[in-house]
């Protein structure tokens, strides 16, 4: 376990090189992908808890292990557990996405909000898509979005209630059916305000502050849920693999690094110029 320095990298795949001496279900050469969340001992994740994916070689305990289809390559598997598990845990297991409901989606761009997209049009329904530049709004529409929102542009809020209809207490019509919200910050409030009464609020995350202002009137008088979603079951991969498999879901990649290029890459992530995720080969 890290105590100090740890390597990073939570997602990664790759071919079994060596196994230990009591190691019997798995063999050199099995393909595998990593679950990177410890169940059974220390409860943390690989990569800040433990030495992560980004090396040439990496020790993992066998019951982090996922058999890897020969279909599937490496690279897209390393797309799926945090990310895509995430999404899948908060879009269908929590949220109960369903045909023909609106979803509006912030942050929509990234690996988590790509993933969302194809969840919410995989159910039937109908997406907004939320994004910085145009450029990402285009690969957004062509992942399935029907609608696209710059927020650069326009205020998100007031945009729902141009298109979609400006909520009102005693009516279930007009408005979004669903929020997914990863941000919070200043974006909290104006979510709840475009969901029509008993709408929902999805969360999985915090990335533009913890702490935003809240304003309760809108919960209680609209009747809204917030769910909130953390992290993923085993199983939600297993589902994964198959919709991969079938060609159902399409992790999306916007570029691949050498291992020795990962300051670029992460450069890439600070600037925010990446659409969906970033994969590194050693």
């Amino acid at each position: 376990m890290c105590r100090y320095l740890c390597i990073m990298g939570l997602d990664f795949a790759g071919e079994i090189v060596e196994v230990g001496r009591e190691i019997t279900e798995w063999r050199v050469g099995d393909r595998v992908m990593i679950d990177p969340s410890d169940r059974k001992t220390f409860g943390g994740v690989i990569g800040e808890a433990r030495h992560g994916g980004l090396a040439e070689y990496c020790a993992v305990p066998a019951h982090h292990l996922v058999a890897l289809p020969d279909d599937v390559s490496y690279e897209t598997a390393a797309c799926l557990p945090v990310a895509y598990g995430t999404a899948w845990r908060m879009m269908m297991t929590i949220g109960k996405i369903k045909a023909g409901e609106k979803v509006l989606i912030l942050g929509a761009s990234g690996g988590v909000g790509t993933c969302c997209v194809q969840l919410a049009k995989l159910a039937g329904a109908e997406v907004v898509a939320a994004a910085s530049t145009p450029d990402k709004l285009e690969r957004l529409q062509a992942l399935g979005a029907d609608h696209l929102l710059n927020y650069k542009q326009d205020d998100f809020m007031k945009w729902v209630f141009t298109h979609f209809g400006k909520p009102r207490r005693r009516l279930y019509e007009s408005g979004m059916d669903v929020a997914v919200n990863f941000t919070g910050g200043d974006t909290w409030v104006k979510s709840l305000r475009t969901l029509h009464r008993g709408g929902r609020l999805l969360t999985c995350g915090a990335t533009a502050g913890y702490d935003p202002k809240e304003d309760p009137r809108f919960v209680w008088s609209y009747e809204l849920q917030i769910l909130g979603s953390n992290g993923w079951a085993r199983d939600d991969l297993t589902r994964l693999l198959e919709l991969v498999r079938a060609g159902k879901l399409n992790p999306v990649i916007d570029n691949t690094y050498a291992l020795t290029d990962i300051n670029e890459a992460f450069r890439q992530l600070e600037d925010r110029l990446v659409f969906g995720k970033v994969v590194v080969k050693p």
